[in-house]
């Protein structure tokens, strides 16, 4: 009988790396490298159709999409930067 080896469920998901880049904005700087920015929490998601999905996606409670970093290999790392929703309401209000 034939076996499937590894797990499957790794072709299926993406490790999804959320970091905080408020203060980017806060602060009115240019951005640091992706390991610089604190990180929130770490998920997984369905990898299917990921990129085109990704800005509506509620992965941190509070915190609103900003940008993604796709993998640099196929079983990379999907890194998305969010923005305190607080900070983004703030600046709308003041407009």
């Amino acid at each position: 009988m034939a076996e499937i080896g590894g797990n499957l469920w790794e072709y299926n998901m993406a490790r999804v790396v959320v970091v905080d880049v408020t203060d980017d904005y806060r602060l009115m700087q240019p951005p640091l490298p992706t390991d610089c920015y604190p990180v929130l929490a770490e998920v997984w998601v369905p990898a299917y159709d990921l990129k085109d999905r990704m800005t509506g996606r509620d992965l941190v409670e509070g915190y609103l999409y900003d940008w993604h970093q796709t993998p640099k290999g196929e079983n990379g790392v999907w890194y998305v930067g969010v923005v305190q929703r607080e900070l983004v309401l703030t600046r709308e209000e003041r407009a």
